[in-house]
């Protein structure tokens, strides 16, 4: 049975309002009542109902955040900055997934409008029409983190993808590397794709190299499709002297693709992966690889949602964190800085 105010009220002989009084912490209470309410409550087991504190305050002090994969070594890394803000400025936290899904994304963002969340803090691939309308109809501030919006409508955090991606494989160059793979996620994803290629071929076109078709893979993000991409490089008549790919997970599958086929890394052939995940420093040799701040973005993304559920000023509210080069095993210019 659910115990209720009422009950409560009951037991210790008050008003229902002497008991909300009592819960939210108001101190206009004698102690000799305080003391008899709340041991009113520890005897019966009640529980305040956050709902229906929320309708009253017009505050849930809740956050809904959705991220596509709860099980990936980035978007946990992201989730926790976000948790660790919003335990220090006393917000709960919904956390769903996506699996990157557009109609599973704006149900989402539908659902949490419902369960009466203060904000959201989104995390997703292509930003689209739908989406757009979903946000701008949301009645709640939603904080776009690690997720483009072109047209820079919504309040965003992100580090620079595409001069990321081009500082990666400028130091291919700058080590006289001609031939320069890229293990690519879809170019219809904003960030993965399209972003991270753009840079690797400015770097190219700049270095005045050719972009061969066959050098450019397209992968899932997946170990396994880095494995395959090694595979299909290394059957190219003039193979690759070195790969950069746009996450480490599939840069840890090219490393192993390498060595499957007896390669040696970096002396046959260099990787540079994306992010620095643990996953670098995990596989031998350790992987080079663009460090993305994911906690710094998850904890910025959060404490920017905030100061808008506060009312609190922003002064930029599209926001670009550095980012830079952590150079290990799997390229011969190793511990370089």
């Amino acid at each position: 049975m659910n115990i209720t105010i009422y009950d409560v009220a009951r037991e210790a002989s008050v008003s229902m309002a002497t008991v909300s009084r009592v819960v939210n912490g108001n101190p206009n209470v004698k102690p000799t009542t305080r003391k008899r309410v709340l041991e009113a409550i520890d005897r019966l087991g009640y529980r305040p109902n956050a709902v229906a504190r929320g309708l009253a305050s017009k505050k849930t002090t809740t956050v809904g955040v959705i991220i596509p994969d709860i099980s990936s070594i980035f978007f946990s890394e992201l989730a926790r900055g976000i948790e660790d803000i919003a335990t220090m400025y006393k917000y709960n936290i919904i956390l769903c997934n996506s699996d990157q899904n557009k109609d599973k994304e704006i149900h989402l963002v539908n659902t949490l409008l419902e369960k009466q969340v203060d904000g959201i803090v989104f995390m997703g691939g292509e930003i689209t029409k739908e989406h757009e309308e979903t946000f701008k109809k949301s009645p709640v501030p939603i904080v776009l983190s690690a997720t483009i919006d072109d047209k820079k409508e919504f309040p965003s955090v992100n580090i620079d993808y595409k001069q990321a991606a081009y500082d990666a494989v400028k130091s291919f160059i700058d080590e006289g590397h001609k031939r320069v793979a890229m293990l690519s996620g879809t170019l219809e994803d904003p960030i993965n794709g399209y972003l991270k290629y753009s840079g690797y071929k400015e770097a190219m076109q700049d270095a005045g190299l050719d972009i061969s078709e066959e050098l450019v893979v397209i992968g899932d993000y997946t170990h396994d499709s880095g494995l395959e991409a090694m595979e299909s490089l290394l059957k190219l008549d003039e193979k690759p002297s070195a790969v950069f790919a746009s996450t480490d997970e599939m840069a840890l599958g090219l490393i192993h693709g390498a060595q499957d086929a007896g390669l040696q890394v970096p002396d046959d052939i260099e990787i540079i992966g994306f992010d620095n995940t643990r996953l670098a420093t995990m596989v031998r040799p350790t992987l080079s690889t663009v460090v993305q701040p994911m906690y710094d973005i998850g904890a910025v993304s959060m404490r920017l949602l905030t100061k808008y559920m506060n009312k609190e000023e922003v002064t930029e509210n599209v926001v670009v964190l550095p980012h830079r080069m952590e150079y290990r095993q799997s390229t011969s210019f190793g511990e370089k800085e």
